[in-house]
């Protein structure tokens, strides 16, 4: 995977491929007017930002703390399917 600066640098198209090829989506959340969806690619976390006429990746520090990742999904979660019988 690329590091994340250098994802950044590339033009959206590639970064829409490489997500398409290598990602997983992991969880979605609404912020204000945009629709937020994260995604795990190989080691990395990489946000889809869409908008009503816009979409832009954002990408995390490999020094990104998990945590602090998924917390603004844990609202957006539904533990319920979760539970172990």
């Amino acid at each position: 995977m690329l590091e994340y600066s250098m994802f950044e640098r590339l033009p959206f198209r590639k970064q829409a491929e490489i997500i398409a090829k290598n990602g997983t989506l992991v969880a979605q959340r609404n912020y204000k007017q945009w629709m937020v969806t994260l995604y795990k690619v190989n080691n990395s976390f990489v946000e889809l930002w869409s908008g009503d006429n816009m979409q832009v990746y954002s990408t995390f520090k490999q020094s990104a703390n998990t945590v602090a990742i998924f917390d603004p999904y844990l609202d957006e979660v539904d533990f319920t399917d979760l539970s172990v019988s």
